[in-house]
C-alpha cells in the first residue's frame, strides 16, 4: 500500500497559505490551484489575463515535472476565473498546454480570488502504476 506523497518545488510559488503544491496519493497527482505569481520574486503577473494564464500553467508545469507527471497525464482541470469576460481569452492560452487528449474541466466565475487575480487552475493528473 502506498503513503501520501508530498510535493513541493522552487520552479513554483511557494504555497501562501497551510497547503502543499501538490500531493500523490497512489497513482494520482492533485495539484493545489495556482495563481500567476512569479515562483522567484511572488510578485504577481498583471499584465492581463492572457499573461496571467500563461504564468498559471507554467507554475502548474513545474509542479508536474517535478513529480514526474506531464501535460498528457492530467485528467481533470478546474478553472476559476474572476470574469466570464475571460472566457475565451483563457480557452486560447490552455489549448496551448493541452494540445491533445484534453482533459475533462469546469470552468467558473467566481466572486473574488487569492490576492484578486483573474485566473485560478488546479488540475488533477493520474498515471498508471509501473
Amino acid at each position: 500500500m502506498s503513503k501520501k506523497e508530498i510535493f513541493n518545488t522552487e520552479k513554483a510559488p511557494a504555497a501562501i497559505g497551510p497547503y502543499n503544491q501538490a500531493i500523490k496519493a497512489g497513482q494520482t497527482l492533485y495539484i493545489s490551484g495556482q495563481i500567476p505569481l512569479i515562483p522567484e520574486t511572488m510578485q504577481l503577473i498583471s499584465a492581463g489575463v492572457e499573461d496571467e494564464t500563461h504564468q498559471v500553467l507554467q507554475n502548474v508545469e513545474a509542479i508536474l515535472q517535478h513529480a514526474g507527471y506531464g501535460f498528457e497525464d492530467v485528467v481533470k482541470t478546474s478553472i476559476f476565473l474572476s470574469s466570464m469576460d475571460y472566457f475565451s481569452t483563457v480557452n486560447e492560452v490552455y489549448a496551448q498546454y493541452f494540445k491533445t487528449n484534453q482533459p475533462a474541466r469546469e470552468c467558473v466565475a467566481v466572486k473574488t480570488l487569492p490576492k484578486n487575480v483573474n485566473v485560478e487552475i488546479s488540475v488533477i493528473a493520474w498515471k498508471a502504476g509501473e
